[in-house]
C-alpha cells in the first residue's frame, strides 16, 4: 500500500501570552501578549505563560515541540512532549497550545521561543528576561 500523501504545514502563527480563553462561539482570545519578562532577583521564577500554535496548508501526522531556550548558552530552560496532530486536508487547520508553569530563568537576558516540527525549528523568536531596576525607598 503507497504511504498516504503527506505536505509540510506551514506555521500560521506562535502567540507566547498570559492567558488563552475560547468563547461560546469557538473564537480564542489571547490575553496579555508579551516579549519581556522583567524580574527584581535571580534566578527569576515565572508562574504561567501560554503559548498558542496554529498549523495550516498541510496534509498528514505531525509532531509538534515548543521549547524556550538560552540564547547565550542554548540550554532548554523548559519545553513541552511532543504532541501528535493530524491534518486530513490541505484545508485543514490544528491549534497547539501549551502552559507552562513555574519557569526558572536563571539570569536576565536573551532566550528564544522555538517552535519544532517532526524535530526540526520552524520557527524562533526572541523573548527577554529583563533584569527589573528597584525603586528607591
Amino acid at each position: 500500500m503507497p504511504d498516504p500523501i503527506s505536505i509540510k504545514p506551514d506555521l500560521q502563527f506562535s502567540i507566547l501570552c498570559d492567558s488563552i480563553r475560547r468563547e461560546d462561539n469557538g473564537k480564542m482570545m489571547f490575553i496579555g501578549i508579551f516579549e519581556v519578562i522583567g524580574a527584581n532577583t535571580f534566578p527569576a521564577k515565572h508562574h504561567e505563560l501560554f503559548i498558542a500554535n496554529r498549523w495550516i496548508k498541510g496534509m498528514g501526522i505531525f509532531r509538534e515541540k515548543t521549547r524556550i531556550v538560552s540564547a547565550n548558552s542554548s540550554k532548554v530552560i523548559v519545553e513541552t512532549k511532543e504532541v501528535d496532530f493530524d491534518l486530513k486536508t490541505i484545508d485543514s487547520s490544528h491549534t497547539v497550545i501549551s502552559k507552562f508553569m513555574n519557569i526558572i530563568f536563571p539570569e536576565p537576558g536573551k532566550y528564544q521561543v522555538e517552535v519544532l516540527l517532526n524535530g526540526d525549528i520552524v520557527r524562533y523568536y526572541p523573548l527577554i528576561i529583563a533584569q527589573e531596576k528597584k525603586q528607591p525607598s
